[in-house]
């Protein structure tokens, strides 16, 4: 089942407490009985006594997937590591404009098909890059390419602000917001005059919590912008939440 925007909106604004989701401010008919249809669907269930709708899981994680995907079935792993498709990768490398000698960072690389296509973009790249996920990060030492944090399997969020980079390329995890945490604190490594280019949940364009809107502020006033990518962007990962493409200049 598809879930509309209006109706995402309503469920990014819930309150949830463990299996409890309770929905917050005014709504219409119409948009709570669309809304209501979701809920069920994901299998909460009205519960008169709790005054709220219950679900045999932890609710706010349930409607984290369905905030994600903007649909009602999705598997749990689609919060785990998906690889950037290659038509995606070859739109973040062209809006990034890298440039001969540039240094890049890739602050969440997975398995490298950003840095490789990043290093590969013009002569003299230098590109540096974070991975927490062991496995991944055993790849990423088999490339010929600079990688910090060697050695280890490094969060990224726990690295300190060099701004040292020309470009910032990323693909970062979605789950909970992690990718406005992870692309607030990667704009603190740019140079002046640096650029940011990062694929993002499509939820960054319509929840209306404080951290949504500071972001979406924060890339107004940087100049900055949000292309959305087509459904199914990531189909071929084995994902299909929706997902933009934001670029902000430092």
């Amino acid at each position: 089942m598809r879930v509309d925007n209006e109706v995402l909106n309503v469920l990014s604004a819930c309150q949830c407490s463990g299996n409890n989701l309770v929905l917050t401010g005014q709504l219409d008919r119409n948009l709570y009985t669309r809304t209501n249809k979701v809920i069920e669907a994901a299998g909460g269930k009205w519960n008169r006594k709790a005054k709220a709708h219950v679900f045999d899981i932890e609710a706010a994680e349930r409607i984290e997937q369905i905030i994600l995907t903007g649909d009602v079935a999705v598997p749990k792993d689609d919060f785990e590591y998906f690889p950037t498709p290659p038509g995606v990768v070859m739109h973040v490398i062209h809006l990034a404009d890298i440039r001969d000698g540039m240094m890049v960072l890739e602050p969440s690389a997975g398995k490298g098909a950003i840095a490789k296509a990043a290093h590969d973009a013009a002569a003299d790249v230098m590109v540096d890059m974070y991975e927490l996920m062991p496995a991944n990060n055993d790849a990423l030492h088999a490339m010929n390419l600079r990688l910090s944090g060697i050695g280890e399997p490094v969060d990224f969020l726990t690295v300190a602000p060099t701004p040292i980079y020309d470009r910032v390329v990323m693909n970062p995890p979605f789950g909970r917001q992690a990718d406005i945490k992870h692309v607030t604190h990667a704009l603190k490594f740019l140079k002046p005059g640096g650029l940011l280019v990062s694929v993002m949940s499509s939820s960054v364009t319509f929840r209306s919590n404080k951290l949504t809107s500071d972001f979406r502020e924060l890339i107004d006033n940087r100049g900055g912008h949000i292309e959305e990518l087509p459904d199914g962007s990531f189909k071929s990962s084995g994902t299909m939440v929706n997902t933009v493409i934001v670029v902000i200049p430092n």
